[in-house]
């Protein structure tokens, strides 16, 4: 006896397009809580941050992505990007993907043009979702319902106190793997680091970022210190990851049990590749706001299920929560202050780390998102307000 099978008719899956049909650019700038309104890392100073968020309308749903840059993402967006997003169907965000990224040819695909895809993109994937009635990671072919998360923040100006307050607050709170920034002034290094490792105690995994502020010869130097002083098990871009030498160097000859990691600045797949194929890093990292959205993180996955490298999520936890789920290699999550503080203002049905993993809500939508229009308006620098607030 044969089988039949039968097929699920739904208005939306029956459906053969559902068309785009508004565009809104919005952009929000937040102050830090950084000492004297500052934070700072081993190679830059920032005041502030800027969120470019993106509403994606059709099929009477509302689809939100965003990104973190500078405020030209914006213009962007508004002026290039939307014309062609409507009309797009929204239940084939890849097809709308590659004509945004064919159409940045010779206004730059990288940088400000990688994140106006990538906020628009994930956009795209929220509205699908949200037409399916799914939450977004079941939306992906996703390999896993939660995130693993390791805290991050432990700028290099804040006070000792600060600095082991937040690290132990998130210990306090499950996550067993926590990151400080270092290399601004290395020779204060050891202190801060003696004064965390102290805190924590032997059981939490302590990671480092250097920003590429070191030189190839102090990174190799700070890579034996770091794992044999403080049992560092993570050393982030202890040169720029435009060295893939230097880090490869520092990868080959640094101490065991001490993974070298880069990739945030990756916008092109081919960025992402050139780290794998050079041996620089023991675990890749990609920005799912940067690297071109859902669609491109998806490319970066395979070509780590391929090379059999290890993939991390940089920052943006509320969107990546959901888009790694869908990664074969999955590491965890960088759960940073900046974004963190940023995304509880800005929506609401933000996930919590719980057991030390985000685990995206299996009854919201898409996302799972609201924006909390009345609360980011205070910090609106680009767009209309949004009606009703």
């Amino acid at each position: 006896m044969g089988t039949r099978v039968t097929r699920l008719d739904t208005s939306v899956a029956a459906a053969t397009e559902t068309p785009i049909d508004a565009v809104e650019v919005h952009a929000f700038t937040l102050p830090t809580d950084g000492p004297g309104g500052v934070e700072q890392d081993g190679t830059l100073e920032w005041d502030s941050t800027t969120m470019v968020l993106v509403v994606l309308q059709g099929g009477g749903e509302r689809g939100i992505g965003y990104t973190y840059g500078d405020l030209a993402v914006a213009p962007l967006i508004h002026g290039t990007f939307a014309p062609l997003a409507l009309g797009a169907d929204a239940l084939a965000p890849p097809s709308l993907w590659r004509r945004l990224h064919d159409v940045l040819r010779n206004k730059g695909r990288s940088g400000i043009g990688g994140m106006a895809l990538s906020a628009v993109d994930i956009a795209a994937w929220d509205l699908k979702a949200r037409l399916l009635g799914l939450p977004l990671f079941r939306a992906l072919p996703s390999y896993h319902d939660a995130v693993p998360v390791y805290g991050s923040g432990g700028f290099t100006n804040y006070s000792t106190e600060r600095l082991v307050a937040q690290l132990t607050g998130w210990v306090e709170d499950g996550i067993d793997s926590v990151k400080l920034k270092t290399s601004r002034d290395p020779d204060d290094d050891p202190r801060r680091l003696t004064a965390v490792r102290s805190a924590l105690g032997g059981d939490t995994a302590l990671f480092v970022d250097a920003n590429g502020a070191l030189s190839r010869k102090d990174a190799l130097y700070w890579a034996r210190r770091f794992a044999h002083d403080w049992d560092v098990r993570w050393l982030e871009e202890p040169v720029s990851s435009d060295d893939r030498a230097g880090l490869r160097l520092v990868r080959d000859q640094g101490p065991g049990g001490l993974d070298i990691a880069a990739g945030e600045y990756s916008y092109l797949l081919r960025d992402s590749a050139d780290l794998i194929e050079s041996g620089a890093v023991d675990c890749l990292q990609a920005d799912v706001t940067r690297c071109g959205g859902v669609t491109g993180l998806l490319e970066i996955a395979g070509l780590c299920a391929a090379e059999q490298v290890p993939l991390s999520a940089h920052c943006a936890p509320a969107a990546s929560a959901h888009a790694f789920c869908a990664v074969r290699r999955l590491r965890h999550l960088e759960y940073f202050h900046d974004h963190v503080r940023f995304e509880d203002l800005a929506f609401d049905g933000v996930l919590t780390p719980d057991g030390g993993v985000l685990r995206p809500d299996p009854d919201r939508p898409g996302l799972g998102l609201t924006v909390r229009w009345p609360d980011v308006e205070p910090y609106r620098v680009w767009g209309p307000a949004a009606a009703g607030t």
